[in-house]
């Protein structure tokens, strides 16, 4: 079964199907519409084939293969010893690292906000599904780019959103435009998601594009929430811009997210923020209040140290991210059929593989992309995150934040597998 499909057991004769039915249902229909996070479950099943001895190579997992750097560590470390990180502090985030959050945010973008616009989450997917909740009604249309993150439609339904795709295909660089925007837009749309460095695609909005953006967001009094978790992997003399920095009038309908989980390889620590406007952080820390309460004290005053620090580890972690990025792109453009934009941030590349589709390989005719990433795993021992999980089918996702010897072999694999 493909990540993309869901499986259904069916009823025996004379049972009631209370999963979806009557007062009798066990999964609330809210939570039984939400589909499984692709990109997770293409790492597990990598991860399981490798405990039982396939030499599974995962192009899946999109977190940097590097360890947390010492010094973050070691604060963590100490964290542990102090009494007062072993009790409830203030559900909306220690007020040490929430002002050094946003003496983080001015000297990385430009942005210049208080403390308390500030509210410390249990990694980015909280502060994406709080930003959401926070500001959607029920029935409210979100405007969603695409290809987007897997996360982001689901937390929209969640939050009681409407998600309406807007995509823009390898022919743009994935960069969608004001006018597929504007055709999208209707009286009830509430807001938009902006992503810039972009997962899945890598792709960087240009300056221009960003404030033309921003400008009609404001001028037709659209919400904007960006997602800025990527600000600092970019390359080829790209730059991400703060939308709220390039369009100041935004400042009151724009909440910011960011974390320090791709940055400072910090996945597992599960630390992430919000920023915006006072009442609805406020908001928000209402709702995580009730939810989970503070962050890990220790996960806390690690995350104090990375943004606290200078970016010397995070460069060392670019440029080798800058490396495989160009030798990917290399060896995926090598075979027939697949086009890959070169990605100019995050750490993925998205190819196209339109052109490998409807084609036989050992004995199989993939006519999807996911068809075609359960081939290349099933043949090749490679796993890969197809389109469908972030969009409209045609395309994979493979990260590049492993190994040099690693990335080689997978890509390498599947050369070998799609030769004509």
């Amino acid at each position: 079964m493909s990540v993309s499909q869901q499986q259904v057991e069916p009823v025996a004769q004379g049972q009631t199907d209370k999963s979806t039915d009557g007062v009798g249902r066990r999964v609330s229909q809210r939570v039984a519409g939400i589909a499984e996070s692709a990109t997770l479950a293409v790492d597990a099943k990598a991860k399981a084939l490798k405990a039982e001895g396939r030499p599974v190579v995962g192009f899946g997992a999109g977190e940097p293969d590097f360890a947390t750097p010492g010094y973050i560590v070691e604060a963590a470390v100490a964290a542990c010893t102090d009494p007062a990180n072993h009790r409830y502090t203030p559900a909306g985030g220690l007020p040490v690292l929430k002002q050094a959050i946003a003496a983080k945010t001015r000297r990385d973008s430009g942005y210049d906000v208080s403390p308390e616009q500030v509210l410390v989450t249990n990694g980015g997917k909280q502060a994406v599904y709080e930003a959401f909740a926070t500001l959607l009604d029920p029935g409210d249309e979100a405007l969603l780019p695409a290809p987007y993150w897997t996360t982001y439609p689901e937390a929209i339904r969640l939050a009681g959103g409407v998600p309406v795709e807007v995509f823009a295909d390898e022919d743009q660089d994935y960069l969608v435009t004001v006018e597929q925007l504007e055709a999208a837009r209707t009286e009830r749309t509430k807001l938009l998601l902006f992503c810039s460095p972009s997962n899945p695609t890598g792709a960087v909005y240009p300056r221009e594009q960003v404030r033309e953006i921003g400008r009609w967001a404001y001028e037709n009094g659209i919400w904007v929430v960006t997602d800025e978790i990527y600000e600092h992997l970019v390359y080829d003399g790209a730059r991400a811009r703060s939308m709220p920095v390039e369009v100041p009038d935004l400042t009151e309908t724009c909440v910011v997210l960011n974390g320090v989980a791709k940055t400072y390889a910090m996945t597992g620590w599960r630390v992430g923020w919000m920023i915006g406007p006072r009442d609805v952080v406020k908001a928000a820390t209402n709702l995580q209040s009730h939810l989970s309460s503070n962050v890990a004290n220790v996960s806390q005053r690690a995350a104090l140290a990375a943004v606290s620090g200078d970016l010397a580890a995070v460069e060392t972690m670019r440029a080798a991210f800058d490396r495989r990025r160009r030798t990917m792109v290399k060896m995926l453009s090598a075979i027939e059929g697949v086009t890959c934009p070169v990605p100019r941030g995050a750490f993925y590349c998205y190819p196209s593989v339109k052109g490998v589709l409807g084609r036989t390989i050992r004995g199989r005719t993939p006519q999807t992309s996911a068809e075609l990433a359960e081939l290349i795993l099933d043949e090749a021992e490679v796993a890969v995150v197809p389109g469908e999980a972030f969009g409209p089918s045609g395309y994979l996702r493979l990260s590049y934040a492993l190994g040099d010897d690693d990335l080689v072999e997978g890509v390498g694999r599947i050369q070998r597998l799609l030769a004509r």
